[in-house]
């Protein structure tokens, strides 16, 4: 982990969060800890995947950073126990330029993920950029928001997605980008803005996130089966969900 740049204490967090760290590295548990916790978050670590199911059930927790590679019960376990429609927010830590373990651990349910060896400051910021997104719904006011694009209707106050009323079960991360493409529909949406708006973060090359989230939104929604809109990619410009009539 590169902890080079910068010290702890420098930004405050907008709020305080209780963050559940799984790691078997007890070293970089500890060092992170030391660290978040100087950023005023509190800490609790877990170093295997069963005991990481086990304290996320005895406790609230406002996100989880889960490591993939864990002994006995691994990361990608602990996202299918949980299931892709688990309330806590998920940052997956991954080895450095390991596509595959990204692409596996989105679809099977992570907001996020950040490649190792990193920079601390840089966890904090995809920590907070999460928890403003996780948490940010509810300012909203006490009226439900309502999105109706065909048949699929989002509620921004639920955090629910239907499908001919049906509840269709998504990810933090997957319902940010579904709403972002209901709020315009008929009108291309890049993959740098959907990246900004959706996962809190600048888009980097070869950063293949956003199309990870879109194709399990295709997954999921299975538009094809019902007369109405579609999730269409503009080459070199972005995604777009077609009106219903188109």
């Amino acid at each position: 982990m590169n902890t080079s740049q910068g010290t702890p204490g420098e930004i405050n967090p907008a709020r305080e969060a209780r963050v559940l760290l799984v790691d078997d590295d007890r070293e970089l548990c500890q060092m992170l800890t030391e660290y978040l916790s100087a950023e005023r978050f509190e800490v609790t670590s877990a170093h295997d995947g069963g005991e990481a199911l086990r304290t996320l059930r005895a406790r609230d927790f406002e996100i989880m950073i889960l490591d993939v590679m864990l002994p006995s019960v691994s990361g990608f376990d602990v996202l299918r126990e949980l299931g892709a429609s688990h309330p806590t927010p998920i940052l997956m830590l991954t080895a450095r330029g390991d596509d595959i373990d990204r692409i596996v651990g989105l679809e099977l349910g992570a907001d996020d993920y950040l490649g190792k060896p990193f920079n601390p400051r840089e966890l904090v910021a995809r920590i907070r950029a999460i928890l403003r997104r996780a948490g940010g719904r509810g300012a909203r006011g006490a009226a439900p928001e309502l999105l109706e694009v065909g048949p699929i209707g989002l509620n921004a106050g639920t955090h629910q997605v239907r499908i001919a009323g049906t509840i269709v079960p998504l990810t933090g991360a997957e319902f940010r980008v579904l709403e972002l493409l209901m709020r315009s529909p008929g009108q291309v949406i890049s993959r740098e803005s959907m990246t900004e708006l959706a996962l809190g973060r600048k888009l980097v090359p070869y950063d293949r996130s956003i199309d990870t989230h879109i194709s399990n939104l295709r997954r999921k929604l299975d538009l094809e089966k019902l007369a109405g809109p579609e999730i269409k990619n503009v080459r070199g410009s972005g995604y777009m969900l077609t009106p219903a009539d188109a």
